[in-house]
């Protein structure tokens, strides 16, 4: 079962709280892909966009092959992402309660899980603040339960990780994600994480660039420090495009 994380204790680096997201996260075999995707594109998607509250939905699909990590292969990620973008907590939870969103669920072709997070942002390069998420490329990393203390396994991460991700040439967003009380766990199951993360690249070619550069080096050794965890961890490419709501009128 998905635990909210408790409180950070550590200095964390700048970072500003964006918003907060509902992730649905579909899954099955590869068969399923179109049959995913027409149901997201016909039904779910305009549903969503319709919800109060609303601000933006980002669909992400598995990138399959044409890129390299060297110290990670979890093959293609699940077959729709969705992520959908509310500005508080309160007004996530209220658009996740209208009627709509238990309807756009109807004739889901495949397994699903419903995770809610708050989501953070952080510098890049040598920008002082975070900027927004735009760049359409990105890779999606989770961890999963247990972990032997998980407010420190997590501690640790956000002070450290991302600003050395932030590093990576020609890297556009540092994203983390942590776990939340959605209030629909009646609707999805909540997938079992810890922590995500996701950093956004123009295209996969500059993501195998920075995947080559000493600053990924730098990363691994970072992991090596971790808290213990006993969870897997999984990093997915995926491209990523962005739906916005449509307009009330005036």
């Amino acid at each position: 079962m998905m635990q909210a994380v408790p409180a950070l204790g550590r200095a964390k680096p700048r970072a500003d709280v964006a918003d907060f997201v509902y992730e649905i996260a579909c899954t099955g075999d590869q068969s399923g892909d179109d049959a995913v995707q027409a149901w997201a594109d016909r039904h779910a998607a305009p549903a969503w966009a319709a919800l109060p509250g609303l601000t933006a939905v980002d669909l992400y699909r598995p990138l399959r092959g044409g890129t390299h990590d060297p110290f990670n292969n979890d093959g293609p990620g699940p077959l729709l992402m969705a992520m959908l973008q509310f500005p508080t907590r309160e007004k996530l939870q209220a658009g996740l309660s209208d009627p709509r969103f238990g309807q756009s669920l109807a004739g889901m072709p495949v397994a699903a899980t419903g995770t809610g997070f708050e989501r953070r942002f952080f510098p890049v390069a040598d920008a002082p603040n975070p900027g927004p998420l735009r760049a359409p490329f990105s890779y999606v990393v989770r961890y999963h339960h247990p972990a032997e203390n998980v407010a420190e396994f997590v501690s640790h991460y956000i002070a450290d990780h991302p600003p050395i991700l932030g590093k990576l040439p020609q890297i556009r967003s540092v994203l983390c994600y942590l776990p939340v009380d959605a209030g629909a766990s009646d609707i999805l199951p909540p997938a079992d994480y810890m922590v995500g993360n996701e950093v956004a690249f123009d295209t996969p070619e500059a993501f195998n660039a920075a995947m080559a550069s000493p600053v990924r080096l730098e990363l691994r050794a970072h992991f090596k420090s971790f808290p213990k965890f006993a969870g897997k961890n999984a990093h997915y490419p995926m491209v990523r495009r962005q739906l916005a709501p449509p307009r009330s009128s005036s």
